[in-house]
């Protein structure tokens, strides 16, 4: 039986895209490049496309997104697999214009910031850090938005929102000091090309979100893998099949690292190395145990910040077979 699964092509997603992962047994994988928010060769909308039309087997979905649905819905047909496939600490991800005047986070109080979406999962993440770890409340921002949210939500009383024109670009905005600052895992080309009108909050943004690792102990989760509810119910096997695939595929994206000129980096290899120097040998686990501190914290942030009603237990997110994992 032939799985479609669609995914970004990361290093540790190549396998699946080169054939050199092991499918589950009776099972072949048709790999898709589709994009999150731009073009891939089969399209875009990766998340949308499986959250409300189930066009894939398994799909590589947003964390956030994925935790609203389940909120709302117990029995979504779709159920979450603990493979984690993409990974990001919010706080390099927080852009400034250089003119603001935002020298700390308690600056940020009473600015305009802008977002991809309010539950775009770094936005939440972003959020969140800012209150639990630095004091800094998301309610006194003014947040602008660049587009409809993945899951409609009611956000709570007083929260200023705004979706930004259609004509509107959010990484100019920035750089000409209509907004202040930019919270974006893919910041805009209109942005990086003006690097004299940006920079960073943190200076030392490795310093400071190595502080996060060691506080927190966790690499922060972006993505979850998805897969539909009939198939998991059909083949009670396949949810934790997909999880040896995807370490199988991962461990296969380590060993491309032994190639010094493995990467397009001069000093891909030094930085692999120093990686694991400082965050261990591997910041990518699967498994519900390895990764449910990170899944408590992330569901809390997403309740304080109206996203769902009411924190819920993390085990709901996952297929019955793959929770003791």
């Amino acid at each position: 039986m032939e799985l479609s699964i669609a995914l970004n092509r990361y290093d540790r997603h190549v396998p699946f895209f080169n054939g050199t992962v092991t499918p589950p047994a009776g099972f072949s994988f048709r790999a898709l490049e589709v994009g999150e928010s731009t073009p891939g060769r089969d399209g875009a909308n990766r998340h949308g496309r499986m959250m409300d039309g189930l066009e894939f087997d398994v799909c590589e979905m947003s964390f956030s997104s994925f935790i609203v649905a389940v909120a709302r819905n117990p029995d979504l047909p779709l159920v979450g697999v603990p493979v984690f496939p993409r990974r990001l600490f919010s706080l390099g991800q927080m852009y400034v214009n250089v003119d603001a005047g935002i020298e700390e986070p308690k600056d940020l109080v009473g600015r305009k910031v802008g977002l991809h979406s309010f539950q775009t999962t770094l936005s939440v993440l972003a959020k969140g850090d800012l209150k639990l770890d630095y004091g800094v409340n998301w309610e006194d921002i003014d947040w602008y938005t660049t587009r409809a949210e993945t899951v409609p939500v009611k956000l709570k009383e007083g929260t200023s929102v705004q979706r930004i024109a259609d004509n509107a670009n959010i990484g100019t905005m920035l750089a000409d000091g209509e907004i202040d600052a930019l919270f974006s895992p893919h910041p805009p080309p209109t942005l990086l090309s003006r690097p004299d009108r940006y920079r960073r909050l943190f200076p030392d943004t490795r310093a400071e979100e190595q502080r996060y690792y060691d506080w927190h102990g966790y690499f922060p989760i972006m993505h979850i893998m998805t897969l539909k509810r009939e198939l998991a119910d059909a083949h009670p096997d396949l949810p934790r099949q997909i999880m040896t695939a995807w370490e199988e595929a991962k461990t296969l994206a380590y060993s491309y690292y032994d190639d010094t000129a493995y990467s397009l980096l001069a000093w891909g290899r030094d930085a692999f190395e120093g990686e694991r120097a400082l965050l261990g040998a591997d910041p990518w686990p699967s498994g519900f145990a390895a990764n449910v501190k990170n899944l408590d914290q992330f569901i809390a942030y997403e309740a304080d910040q109206g996203l769902i009603e009411d924190v819920y237990p993390a085990e709901n997110l996952f297929h019955e077979s793959v929770r003791d994992t």
